[in-house]
């Protein structure tokens, strides 16, 4: 966790095989799960977030090699908090088709 915007960038680009530059945040926690760091891109730089707890643990349900492709904003926010990140079932919600001229008020689950 001693990189900083090159490094994770480039850990960004070999082991997630990711753009850095496609403006996602790219989470990443230390071994001991005490230390979490955000990388995004906003379109003109890189932006290092991050975070280190005095005590308990990020992400419960995580373990050392999890790569998680996408993480909704409850999610994220829910690995901030220190909750579990294991949804066993994810109730259906409507969500308006990303693609224009398909069905819209389509449920999503």
């Amino acid at each position: 966790m001693r990189c900083s915007f090159d490094g994770l960038a480039a850990l960004v680009r070999r082991h997630l095989g990711q753009d850095p530059l496609s403006g996602q945040g790219f989470v990443f926690i230390n071994r001991r799960r005490t230390l979490l760091k955000l990388l995004y891109f906003d379109g003109d730089g890189y932006c290092v977030w991050s975070k280190r707890l005095e005590r308990g643990q990020f992400g419960g349900a995580l373990t050392a090699g999890d790569a998680v492709e996408a993480l909704s904003r409850t999610q994220f926010t829910a690995l901030l908090e220190g909750l579990d990140l294991v949804i066993r079932k994810r109730q259906k919600r409507w969500r308006q088709s990303p693609h224009p001229g398909t069905e819209s008020g389509k449920m999503h689950g």
